[in-house]
């Protein structure tokens, strides 16, 4: 397949399920099988990260902006009294430290989880059995809890989730709002926080790739990196405002049935050799 063509579909799968609850890294790994993968692999990996940190930044721009100016603001008035600080300032404190626990894990399991951990049998199991804790945590949680009401031990607790969706097939995104759900927090708020924080890390793996692909033998491939950032960006915005917007009157569960009946279908294709 053309390596442009292949970018752009990467780039739509990448965008649909980064921000779906339904696992990017596990559809990627599932996604050569179907497409080919004589395309450099890691040139895509690059444009698609890139292409959804775009997105994340682009859409929440207001948010990102409110955030760094009210924290800079309180840090100037109240100095490290993070207590006085506004709920937005304290939101930017409690994003950064979500993002610790999956930075520290991608470190140190980062080459564990490429060498053993992205088999398609794995993905099959991660889909199902997460799938079944999406639901769980979504139908339990509660409906009261606002973004404002974040604290670092709960925003510590999300990232603990969001480092588990290392594995492919758990689903950051899904994962991330499952656990706020569980700490009480409507859909909205959920989600909202989940997006949030998958800016540091996005950015950080899109850079981690960007610096690997450069410094090393490959060549980069600069268009189709370019053409597959380009869709997964534009449509990832799409993506973020339907999903926010269908939270607002529905659960997960469309969402955890799609992931088992992938996840069903990928054991299936395992155990017969097809995958």
């Amino acid at each position: 397949m053309d390596d442009y063509l292949r970018a752009l579909l990467l780039g739509a799968v990448q965008a649909l399920t980064e921000f779906f609850p339904v696992s990017s890294s596990g559809h990627l790994i599932l996604a050569p099988h179907v497409v080919g993968d004589e395309a450099s692999s890691l040139t895509f990996d690059v444009g698609l990260h890139v292409g959804t940190a775009v997105a994340v930044v682009g859409y929440f721009w207001r948010d990102w902006l409110r955030i760094v100016y009210e924290a800079v603001r309180d840090l100037t008035v109240h100095g490290r009294h993070v207590g006085r600080w506004t709920p937005r300032a304290q939101l930017g404190i409690w994003l950064a430290l979500a993002s610790v626990p999956a930075a520290v894990a991608g470190y140190l399991l980062d080459a564990t989880i490429e060498e053993n951990l992205r088999e398609p049998w794995i993905v099959g199991v991660m889909l199902i059995a997460f799938g079944l804790v999406i639901w769980a945590l979504d139908s339990w949680g509660g409906a009261l809890g606002r973004l404002e009401q974040m604290t670092g031990g709960r925003a510590l607790i999300v990232g603990v989730a969001q480092a588990v969706a290392l594995v492919p097939g758990v689903s950051r995104s899904g994962v991330t709002i499952a656990a706020a759900r569980g700490l009480g927090f409507d859909r909205d708020s959920a989600a909202r926080f989940s997006f949030l924080l998958s800016a540091p890390v996005v950015l950080g793996a899109g850079g981690l790739k960007l610096a690997e692909a450069v410094s090393g033998d490959e060549a980069v491939e600069w268009g189709p990196l370019v053409a597959g950032a380009v869709v997964a960006g534009v449509l990832g915005v799409f993506v973020i405002r339907g999903l926010l917007a269908f939270l607002a009157s529905h659960t997960l569960r469309a969402f955890v049935w799609y992931r088992i009946a992938l996840g069903l279908a990928v054991l299936g294709a395992s155990a017969t050799g097809t995958l």
